[in-house]
């Protein structure tokens, strides 16, 4: 299914709208003419109206969940994205986009995220402010007779004959005002089928939006009524904190399997196939047994004694199994082999695996489960659990779990798989897209440096560039494509070859990029497909053109951050550019500013990964850039290894990282 297409809106500082789509009329009803002009308070709750425009006054970005008020008077979460920006007309001004963000914040309808959290076996649902159902999955569809209120549109203050919802108000209203989350608080209740008294798990989760003002509460439910099933809850509730903390596959492997053990079984195996262990001899290379084969490598492996003395192979070794044992059988059908009384009688497969066999007898192993690692379709290897010091055999309940839990651990391998592969293809298509040889041509010293993230959004689109112009002129430019990933680089590539044509027809800086917003704008519009919404998102850029002659260097930006001017005693200062929108829009105008550059000053050119962090604003990494740059007489390509090394550390970067430096020669011409 397409994807919803964000509604724009653009109010000024005055808080009047002065900008507005088809998209936001079909999303809030309200016509053109009944907003533009008028305040945009009307689309915020009464709570959130106050001194909105005093919050956002000194902020350059705004991201995350928002309430608005639609013209027949029902609330809509949506997610919002804003920027400031300059417009022709009305000067500073915010440009914003609204998705619904129900739906969206699962990737969108029909995504596998959105069928896993509907057929998710904890009851989920959203309430609003209002305490109000407006989301919920099948397994709180299944509560309702127990809990009338799990219906879309009903109220916690709506009476019902027979339940009491003022404890529960009170504690939701207690997160709403405070933030702090209720975790596994035991509620009960008497279903109307006659099923006798329920006893539910329930946790409660405020929803920030944008100010970080609440805007509802998820709630989790697990039915505990009796103590198997708190046991179950207690360790679905640690995997979901323990598997898949990294996006490493040998680490998620391993967090299932120590997890497992001792709660469920005594003794834990995870095996994975070549594909998704690769940088190891390819098993079909290894040499077969008369009664084995090699299928699998370790990948992960825990025991309730020390040293696993029950593995017969360390992790990373080719795992051997004879094609009539069950672990075969498990990747022919790709169903689960449960035997919770083991056969380890004569005339059975172990016949054929005589190593195994005496491990088994040696340890007394007697219950076995074997699941397969299934994720997206593909199979991608087994984990096995097995029993020697618990007498008990496995129970279907333990089987069920078991089963959750390597589900749980196969999405998060293959995510981690996939973005290993993903993100190498990119960080290639990256590196080679960008300039290999990167050149002042004799008229400025230049050096670079590129750093990709270390985070899970993977490589972005930050470029650089130096090009030599007539008149041994030299254009300087850096940029940052919206997005990450395989799309974002070949983005970037594009764009970096759009700036290298318009900026050989010698256009001044602004009239650059208004060609390029321009071209962007058209590109996007040509490829969106029929019915579906044109992809309104772009990329900040700065270029900037340095003259030898007269030591002055033009420069424009469409939403970049500012260069960093290093004088000769070494001081830093940022100019104050006039500031555009993003090119792709489709919106913007530039221009451009003219400074001169003293002999030696050195001109540094970044994106925004060097100086925002989670923690940090774009102010603060500024600072951090202007102290790490002042004062630092180093050869350029030292100067960018300081750079980053001061700012970013041994700590894993959050966005890539784009820096182009420039030094003035110690002489030249007089301005």
């Amino acid at each position: 299914m397409p994807a919803t297409a964000p509604a724009f809106i653009v109010v000024n500082t005055a808080g009047a709208v002065i900008g507005w789509t088809a998209d936001a009329e079909r999303l809030t009803g309200y016509t053109a003419n009944e907003v533009l002009g008028r305040a945009g308070t009307r689309l915020l709750p009464p709570a959130d109206r106050s001194d909105w425009l005093r919050r956002l006054k000194n902020k350059e970005r705004i991201s995350g969940l928002a309430e608005i008020v639609c013209r027949d008077g029902h609330t809509v979460l949506v997610r919002a994205e804003g920027a400031k920006m300059l417009t022709r007309l009305a000067g500073d001004a915010w440009l914003v986009s609204m998705v619904p963000a129900i739906g969206d914040m699962f990737g969108g309808p029909g995504s596998l995220l959105e069928r896993l959290l509907a057929h998710f076996p904890v009851a989920m649902a959203f309430w609003d402010r209002d305490l109000r159902c407006v989301w919920r999955n099948s397994a709180a569809e299944s509560l309702e007779t127990a809990f009338p209120h799990y219906q879309i549109g009903a109220s916690l203050h709506d009476p019902v004959t027979g339940h009491d919802t003022t404890t529960v108000r009170g504690s939701m209203r207690r997160v709403l005002e405070t933030g702090e989350p209720a975790v596994d608080r035991e509620a009960r209740a008497f279903p109307a089928d006659g099923r006798g008294e329920l006893s539910l798990s329930i946790s409660l989760f405020r929803l920030d939006g944008v100010e970080g003002q609440p805007l509802g509460i998820c709630s989790l439910a697990l039915d505990i009524t009796n103590s198997q099933a708190r046991d179950r809850l207690a360790l679905l509730r640690e995997a979901g904190i323990r598997i898949g903390s990294t996006l490493d596959v040998k680490r998620t492997a391993q967090e299932l399997a120590d997890l497992a053990v001792p709660v469920l079984a005594d003794f834990v195996t995870v095996d994975l196939g070549e594909a998704i262990m690769p940088g190891s001899e390819p098993l079909q290379r290894l040499t077969a047994t008369p009664s084995s084969i090699p299928v699998f490598r370790r990948a992960a492996l825990a025991s309730v004694h020390a040293g696993v003395p029950e593995s017969l192979w360390p992790r990373g070794q080719a795992v051997f199994v004879p094609p009539s044992s069950p672990f075969t059988k498990v990747l022919d059908s790709g169903e689960t082999h449960f035997e919770p009384v083991m056969n380890t009688g004569a005339g059975t497969w172990l016949d054929e695996d005589p190593d195994r066999a005496r491990m088994i007898h040696h340890t007394g192993m007697h219950s076995l489960i074997i699941v397969p690692m299934k994720a997206r379709g593909e199979l991608l290897g087994v984990a096995v659990f097995v029993r020697h010091e618990n007498a008990q055999p496995f129970t279907t309940d333990d089987l069920f779990l078991a089963e959750e839990l390597v589900a749980r651990a196969a999405l998060s391998v293959d995510n981690a798989r996939q973005y290993t592969r993903e993100r190498n293809a990119a960080l290639a298509l990256q590196r080679n897209l960008l300039p290999r040889n990167l050149s002042g041509g004799g008229t400025l010293e230049v050096a670079s440096h590129y750093l990709p993230s270390d985070l899970h959004e993977g490589v972005g689109g930050d470029w650089f560039d130096a090009i030599a112009l007539s008149d041994s002129r030299l254009a300087l430019v850096v940029g940052d494509v919206t997005g990450h990933g395989i799309d974002a680089a070949a983005t970037m590539g594009r764009l970096r070859m759009a700036v290298r044509t318009l900026a050989y027809l010698g256009l001044p800086p602004h009239e650059l990029l208004t060609r390029l917003d321009d071209l962007v704008a058209r590109l996007a519009e040509e490829e969106a497909g029929d019915g579906e919404p044109r992809d309104a998102t772009g990329a900040t850029c700065l270029y900037a053109v340095y003259d030898p002659a007269t030591r002055r260097c033009t420069m424009a930006t469409a939403g970049h951050p500012p260069p960093a001017v290093v004088a000769p005693s070494g001081e830093v200062c940022f100019p104050d550019l006039p500031s555009g929108t993003p090119v792709g829009l489709g919106l913007g105008s530039f221009e451009s500013r003219e400074l001169e550059l003293a002999p030696g000053a050195v001109l540094a050119l970044y994106t925004d990964g060097l100086i925002e962090t989670r923690q940090a604003d774009l102010d603060a990494g500024m600072d951090r850039l202007g102290a790490a740059l002042t004062g630092a007489a180093l050869p350029l390509n030292d100067l960018c290894a300081h750079v980053i090394d001061t700012i970013v550390g041994d700590t894993p970067a959050e966005d890539d990282i784009a820096l182009l430096v420039a030094k003035v020669p110690e002489k030249g011409p007089p301005s």
